[in-house]
C-alpha cells in the first residue's frame, strides 16, 4: 500500500507539533538517537553519528517519496526535535499500519512519546488507516506504559522473534482499540 501524502504534513495536538525532518534536523540527530536504551529496543544504526544521521535522514526522504511512511520530528513549537514518532505502511492495503517512537534521553519524563503517539494515530485513523499496531520489544516496560497511555493493548498473537543488529529480540504486537 502506498499514500500520496500532501506536499508538508505538520500535524498540532496535545501541545506538541510533529513535522517532518529537514536536512537542518540532521547534524542533532546524534544527540538524539545515538543512546543506549535507542541502541538496545530500536533498529536504528548504533553507534549513532553523522553518517547514520544522514542515511537516516535519506530513507525518511525515500520512504516519504514511495508513499511508504512518514517520520515526524517529535516537537514542543515546531523547532528544536526531541525525538520521533514514525508511521509505516504495509504492502497490503489489509496488513495492520505500524506505528513506532523514540524520545531523546534528555527530554523523557515528560510524556512526550504518548502524546505524540495518540496524535499520529488521530491522523493515521483520519486518512482511513487501519488497523494500527505497534511492535514492542518484551523487555521494554517504558513503552509499554506508553502504548497503554496512547489507548494500545497487547494483541492476541503470538511473540515474533526477530535477529536485530545481531541480537534476538522477541517483539510483542500492540494494537489501538481507542
Amino acid at each position: 500500500m502506498t499514500v500520496p501524502w500532501p506536499e508538508q504534513v505538520r500535524l498540532e495536538g496535545e501541545g506538541l507539533v510533529l513535522r517532518e525532518w529537514t536536512d537542518d534536523d540532521v547534524a542533532g540527530m546524534p544527540a538524539l538517537f545515538d543512546d543506549p536504551a535507542v541502541a538496545r529496543f530500536t533498529p536504528l544504526a548504533s553507534p549513532f553519528d553523522e553518517v547514520a544521521a544522514k542515511a537516516h535522514y535519506a530513507k525518511c526522504v525515500t520512504r516519504r517519496a514511495e508513499g511508504k511512511g512518514l517520520r515526524f520530528a517529535i516537537t514542543a513549537d515546531g523547532g528544536t526535535p526531541l525525538g520521533e514518532v514514525v508511521l509505516m505502511l504495509p504492502g497490503e492495503r489489509s496488513d495492520p499500519v505500524e506505528l513506532g517512537y523514540m524520545v531523546g534521553r534528555a527530554h523523557r519524563g515528560r510524556d512526550l512519546a504518548a502524546r505524540a503517539l495518540r496524535v499520529l494515530t488521530a491522523y493515521a485513523l483520519r486518512l482511513g488507516l487501519s488497523p494500527l499496531r505497534l511492535r514492542i520489544d518484551a523487555r521494554n516496560a517504558a513503552s509499554e506504559a506508553v502504548a497503554r497511555r496512547a489507548g494500545y493493548v497487547p494483541a492476541d498473537s503470538p511473540p515474533k522473534v526477530e535477529v536485530e543488529k545481531g541480537v534476538e529480540v522477541t517483539l510483542l504486537t500492540w494494537e489501538y482499540v481507542g
